[in-house]
């Protein structure tokens, strides 16, 4: 079996460190999290390259830029309960296996919240929970979080994601049309007090739910 290390630290030396990501502990764990194990094995080849990569039921894992970018915008320092929205192909929650305390994963397609367990569990991060729900209302049972990652654009912020927000946690959620969005961070300052910070341009694809983009046909 090839040994993707070299791959791995050129990945984050190259598309992470020289874009400005510089959270030691987001570096360290994109260094550990075998990135091959969560896309088929027919891509594995291409998994370190900078770019999203197919992982079926028209969904992407996003690319390495963007994983090191949102966790490092959580400003995690492994203490805190984190919510992801979108499990995927379950490499986001690998690596926010390594920065927080306890993670929290939805998924709302079957095959791939089945897939995402398996890989994580056969790689060592069995304490990501997974749901399958829809992912635009939350995981109230398990609020308040520090975090909350949304890893597909939205039309607008769900307002459950800043009900479920614990004070001084922090949402990190890309907000536009189907086509682009803007990646914002929303800090909870109060009980009712919310800050803004738009961080940069992006496109993921649509966040599906009741709060979110209604399935196309």
């Amino acid at each position: 079996m090839k040994d993707y290390t070299i791959s791995r630290r050129r990945m984050v030396e190259e598309q992470v460190i020289d874009r400005g990501v510089t959270d030691p502990r987001v570096l360290d764990a994109m260094l550990k999290v075998p990135r091959h194990k969560f896309v088929e094995e027919a891509l594995a080849g291409k998994s370190y390259q900078d770019a999203p990569l197919p992982i079926g039921e028209k969904q992407t894992i996003s690319q390495p830029y963007m994983v090191a970018t949102m966790s490092e915008a959580l400003m995690l320092d492994g203490s805190e309960t984190v919510l992801e929205v979108g499990t995927g192909s379950g490499y986001q929650a690998a690596v926010l296996a390594l920065l927080a305390d306890r993670v929290f994963s939805l998924e709302r397609i079957p095959s791939l919240a089945r897939r995402a367990r398996k890989v994580l569990d056969s790689n060592g991060f069995s304490k990501v929970n997974i749901r399958l729900a829809d992912g635009t209302v939350g995981w109230q049972d398990m609020a308040p979080f520090d975090g909350i990652i949304v890893t597909a654009g939205a039309p607008k912020v769900p307002q459950e994601y800043l009900n479920q927000l614990s004070v001084g946690g922090r949402l990190i959620i890309p907000v536009g049309d189907r086509e682009s969005q803007v990646l914002m961070r929303i800090t909870r300052v109060g009980e009712t007090e919310y800050k803004e910070e738009k961080m940069l341009g992006c496109r993921f694809v649509p966040l599906i739910g009741n709060q979110g983009w209604k399935q196309e046909n």
